[in-house]
Formats: structure tokens, sequence, C-alpha cells
């Protein structure tokens, strides 16, 4: 059985850490950006990330893509 995946639409996710509990761990947030165009490059993502996280007051500590794909049997 074939399967279609069709984008939908992506996301870039910034974490942040916001502070440490008492036992030192991180606490993280995330900031979501919808509406992404799904045939953006990674590397394109990946410096936008790297921007927005530059105007956060709060440290990063990763950069995600979320992609969203219709699937469909052929």
């Amino acid at each position: 059985m074939a399967v279609t995946a069709t984008p939908l639409v992506s996301r870039l996710q910034l974490q942040v850490v916001i502070g440490t509990t008492p036992e030192g761990k991180p606490i993280l947030r995330t900031r979501s950006y919808s509406n992404v165009k799904p045939d953006a490059g990674n590397e394109e993502l990946l410096q936008t990330g790297r921007e927005l996280a530059n105007l956060q007051q709060h440290p990063l500590e990763v950069i995600r893509r979320v992609d969203e794909a219709e699937l469909e049997e052929e």
C-alpha cells in the first residue's frame, strides 16, 4: 500500500529557559510561530529561529520545526 503525504502547514518553535527549579533543572517555555510555509528550507528556518531568539529576553534552548501533513492512500 503506497501512501502520499501532502504538506499542510509548518510551525517554528523556540524553546527558551525562563529560570531554574530549586533542584537546578531548567524551566522551559515554548514560543510558537504558526503559518510557516511548508516548503520553507530548514536552513532558512534555523536562521530565522536564531534571529527571533536574539529578540527574546530568555536564553534559547532549542529550535524546532513542526510539520503537519495529510496522509492519503494511493
